[in-house]
């Protein structure tokens, strides 16, 4: 009989890379830890849950959290420039925040190699900032004059609070359209003009206000309304919500109405219905002394009245939660 030969148990191979993780492979192919087990059974297990897990708060620490949830969640049309905390590198002459680009791309890099980064896309983990941080990356190295495809976001990437500068205004610039897209719209292809048309079409006019935070009025058919995002934290929000509307001091003027409110990445929104003929330059006087009550509410620690109670369950039951 031939001997049998000794048993040596299989060395695994080690981690790769600079930062000790696995390569990336298939949730179906063998893990690369050697365990025999498929990856999603084996450590794709970890990075699975890293990059599900929602963060309720994605944009938080970036400067104009308001304005990142309302651009993500309410406005059509509007731009920002951003600024990165190394710079830009060489060939990239400026980064644009945009809603939304041709096509649904995540991020273009144009033919200047200048980048549009989109904001409203869908994303594979439940870290937002992520997500966009490592689109960003690639768009940023991506040949001018190309799209940037999405898709899942390394569990230990950067997030965009890692790229961008903390200091400075977020100033949104709200368009009409989305002719922002291209700056050359008449050369347009035809795929990129046919999805701008119907991107136009579909936009709802909308204008930021000036005199107060995060505040965006939109016309809507029948009437119209301001949606305005509040940093404020939500329980305490709700509590100075409720005793303005029991003591009849939280509409915006004659014909306006707040109707209840929404939470969007960890923030809370309240709505107001406003008469069709009011505009967005009608609601700024209203909106600025409704910030003065809402001050003034917020910094009371009393106990809830029975009205305010009440007042406060009625904001509770229409409130909706979009994120």
């Amino acid at each position: 009989m031939a001997k049998k030969r000794p048993q040596t148990k299989a060395k695994r191979p080690q981690p790769t890379g600079a930062d000790g993780n696995f390569p990336v492979v298939g949730a179906r192919e063998p893990c690369p830890c050697g365990s025999g087990r498929r990856y999603k059974a084996c450590h794709g297990r970890a990075a699975a849950q890293a990059t599900t897990e929602l963060v309720q708060r994605p944009f938080e620490g970036l400067p104009g959290e308001c304005d990142w949830v309302a651009l993500r969640e309410l406005v059509p049309a509007a731009t920002v420039g951003l600024t990165l905390k190394d710079g830009l590198p060489d060939g990239v002459p400026s980064v644009t925040l945009a809603t939304v680009l041709p096509m649904a791309w995540p991020a273009l890099r144009r033919d200047d190699g200048s980048v549009l980064l989109g904001l409203q896309i869908d994303t594979a983990s439940g870290d937002i900032s992520r997500d966009l941080a490592d689109t960003l990356q690639r768009a940023l190295t991506a040949e001018p004059g190309t799209p940037v495809q999405g898709r899942r976001a390394p569990a230990d990437g950067p997030r965009l609070q890692d790229l961008l500068a903390p200091e400075g205004a977020f100033e949104p610039a709200v368009h009409e359209g989305f002719e922002f897209w291209v700056p050359d719209p008449e050369n347009a292809t035809p795929e990129v003009s046919a999805s701008l048309e119907r991107a136009n079409a579909a936009a709802i006019p909308t204008v930021r206000l000036q005199g107060v935070d995060a505040a965006y009025w939109c016309e809507t058919p029948d009437k119209n309304h301001l949606r305005w995002v509040m940093p404020h934290e939500e329980e305490r929000l709700l509590d100075a919500l409720a005793r303005l509307h029991a003591a009849g001091r939280s509409s915006l003027g004659e014909g306006t109405r707040l109707v209840g409110s929404f939470r969007a990445h960890g923030l809370t929104v309240p709505v107001w219905d406003l008469p069709s003929e009011v505009t967005a330059q009608d609601i700024e006087k209203p909106a600025a002394e409704f910030a003065e009550r809402l001050a003034e509410a917020l910094a009371t620690d009393a106990p809830l009245t029975p009205d305010e109670r009440r007042a406060r369950g009625g904001l509770t039951n229409r409130q909706v939660t979009l994120s």
